[in-house]
């Protein structure tokens, strides 16, 4: 009764924490996003729950999707580490057990000088420095590194987020580049009109050979960006089968921009900047705080000494038949207890030093949220104001259209010079390639807010 007693009383010791609880800190940001000329109105909407499919609903950037989060390399790194970091919390939990061991062996005398050949056995198992955690010291260790592999799975999130985005911005930038690549085409052939249109002129007399000259610079300058868009859409293919991480089917790619443009869906935000808390690396910056707490409770539990026990349950015998027999059975168990003395203060420096390191951590924690809710305020501002930019540009370009007709006709008829006629062409081409651009930033912009918010539980790193 009395070793039960004992059991029970150190059972409930090890139940003991010299960890300092864990209270979650304040968000160090206002508790809504801005608002303004810059910010939309739906910037005050609550914020939905996503998943990446409801943001690119084009089915083959989605199939896209799901391949590289199979295959792609750097999650399965990533998927690796986290493997490791689980694998570790079982190393250094399994130190709040005891080790048990058991051996055995067999020896024969073959009964020399007259005596009779004899066998003997043994074997034995037993109990070895078991260390009873009455201060919590390997609780405290435990609960460590659990919290360092859920940093880690939280950090595979990022990757797996980080993915996504990236495969998206760069299946828009094929988009973009296919359309940059019809627009040089369509001003190299109507280059080559003009050009064929100048040399009769020039042949007959009545244009100058400059005006050849300048209409063969338009159509030398088309003809390098038919080369290099060319060039742009071989390294989008690449790009996007790195990030798939295998070969995958041309029919995924989009045709031009305007399908992209329509397939990704703006993201509106929430009114409560709490939404942060989701965010992949403010999850682990959460729980790397998480660690450093308990990591105190190990270096306080330093200050208090060590009980060890060591026992053994044992059998020896010299026939087998009486193994398990008679006096074949003994117990042995034995304890020790150990403190330091004098160390000249080292165990109260690592106090010292895990709390210094609790409060970088939270200094760590407080600064990815104030990152995240930069970078989400710096997206809604722009998200707020793109659209007003691309209607500018909309409207320039249909002006620049309207007026590139006009002018070829003029010149077509004798009425404007060949120099207002390739001012007009250059005109309309750089505005055409600027709308494209405008077209992916909105794009990209819609990207961008879908990756710092975070929180898509679709792109999540299984438990």
């Amino acid at each position: 009764m009395k070793r039960v007693a004992s059991l029970g009383l150190a059972a409930l010791l090890a139940g003991c924490s010299m960890a300092p609880k864990y209270v979650r800190p304040e968000a160090p940001v206002p508790a809504s996003w801005p608002v303004g000329d810059a910010y939309l109105a739906q910037s005050e909407a609550a914020l939905p729950a996503v998943s990446y499919r409801d943001i690119f609903t084009d089915a083959r950037l989605q199939a896209l999707v799901e391949q590289a989060l199979a295959n792609n390399r750097d999650l399965r790194v990533a998927a690796a580490n986290l493997a490791a970091a689980r694998a570790q919390v079982r190393v250094v939990r399994a130190n709040q057990f005891p080790e048990v061991a058991a051996s055995a062996s067999a020896s024969r005398d073959s009964g020399t000088g007259g005596k009779a050949a004899s066998t003997s056995y043994s074997i034995s198992g037993g109990i070895s420095s078991f260390e009873l955690d009455l201060f919590g010291r390997l609780a405290s260790a435990t609960e460590a590194q659990k919290q360092t592999a859920l940093a880690s799975e939280a950090s595979a999130r990022t990757v797996r987020l980080g993915l996504v985005a990236d495969l998206a911005n760069a299946w828009a930038g094929y988009g973009a580049d296919q359309e940059l690549l019809k627009l040089a085409e369509a001003t190299a052939s109507s280059a080559q009109a003009t050009v064929k249109l100048t040399r009769a002129r020039l042949e007959g007399g009545v244009a100058p050979r400059t005006d050849l000259r300048q209409a063969e610079q338009v159509l030398s300058t088309a003809e390098a960006d038919v080369a290099a868009q060319k060039t742009a859409l071989a390294q989008d293919r690449n790009l996007i089968m790195l990030l798939v991480g295998a070969p995958f089917d041309p029919a995924l790619l989009p045709g031009d921009l305007s399908e992209v443009v329509a397939s990704i869906k703006a993201l509106p935000a929430g009114t409560s900047s709490e939404v942060l808390l989701r965010r992949p690396d403010v999850v682990a910056a959460e729980y790397r705080l998480r660690s450093a707490n308990a990591n105190i409770g190990v270096a306080r539990a330093e200050l208090f000494p060590r009980i060890t026990l060591t026992g053994l349950l044992g059998l020896a015998s010299d026939s087998l038949a009486a193994l398990f027999t008679g006096d074949a059975f003994h117990t042995t168990v034995g304890g020790n207890a150990s403190y330091s003395i004098f160390n000249a203060g080292g165990a109260r420096a690592g106090v010292a030093v895990s709390e210094a390191q609790r409060d970088a951590a939270l200094a760590t924690y407080e600064l990815a949220i104030q990152t995240a809710f930069r970078e989400v305020a710096d997206a809604l501002a722009r998200q707020g104001t793109i659209g007003d930019e691309l209607a500018a540009v909309e409207r320039r370009t249909a002006a620049a259209t309207d007026t590139a007709t006009l002018v070829t006709a003029q010149y077509r008829g004798g009425i404007a010079s060949s120099l207002d006629n390739l001012d007009a062409q250059r005109s309309l081409y750089t505005v055409q390639r600027t709308l494209v651009g405008e077209r992916l930033l909105l794009i990209s912009n819609r990207v961008t807010l879908y990756r710092v918010l975070g929180g898509d539980q679709a792109a999540a790193s299984p438990r």
